[in-house]
């Protein structure tokens, strides 16, 4: 890049700075099953009219990180510029066996948990490239998970901003709660990705918490 070049990348940064035209990466994070791609579908859907990717009963389905650019949401008069990053679901262990109730053969499920592990370790590495995060928790469940919490600490450790969304708040057995009284330093947004409930809630959190 030439001197010039430079100093008109500086000028302009400096110009977007001051009149709000900011982007930022936020990443979409958790646990396989938790509502990940159904939420990025949504958010994508609802301000493009596009999709990002399919979802599936079958745990770790994303198993590359996903990227939609240039996502522009309305709050108000405002509005903010995204970029949307779908990551693979995250866990501690992986086993192919826990593929093959899926119906998947034996050299599927090993593949499948292959491609997972190098999705989990791609997610982790893309936390260096974010501007901030939206945790998945599934509603339904109990949040104090190895996965949540790890996840949170490394968040924290990172000072990265984070918004906790617990998702399936549909769902009959939902106790988001719960998840806001496990995490009590951090805001949580309860919503129904696949429903659609409370999702204006979650978009002017996100502009609030990430611009």
């Amino acid at each position: 890049m030439s001197a010039w070049s430079s100093i008109k990348e500086k000028f302009w940064s400096f110009i977007s700075k001051i009149f709000g035209d900011k982007k930022v990466k936020i990443g979409i994070y958790g646990p396989p099953n938790a509502g990940k791609t159904t939420l990025a579908n949504k958010i994508i859907k609802d301000w493009t009219g596009e999709e990002l990717n399919g979802v599936s009963e079958i745990p770790h389905e994303t198993r590359r990180v996903l990227r939609k650019k240039d996502i522009s949401i309305d709050v108000g008069k405002s509005s903010l510029k995204l970029d949307i990053v779908d990551t693979p679901g995250l866990a501690t262990k992986l086993d192919y066996h826990d593929f093959l109730k899926y119906d998947l053969e034996e050299d599927e499920a090993k593949i499948r948990a292959k491609e997972a592990a190098e999705g989990v370790i791609e997610a982790i590495r893309w936390l260096d490239d974010l501007d901030g995060v939206l945790l998945v928790m599934d509603a339904t469940e109990s949040p104090y998970t190895q996965v949540n919490i790890t996840v949170i600490g490394n968040m924290e450790a990172r000072k990265l901003p984070l918004l906790i969304v617990a998702n399936k708040i549909d769902l009959p057995t939902a106790k988001p709660l719960k998840i806001m009284e496990a995490f009590p330093q951090h805001t949580v947004i309860p919503i129904s990705a696949l429903k659609g409930e409370n999702i204006e809630t979650l978009y002017k959190s996100i502009y609030d918490h990430f611009r």
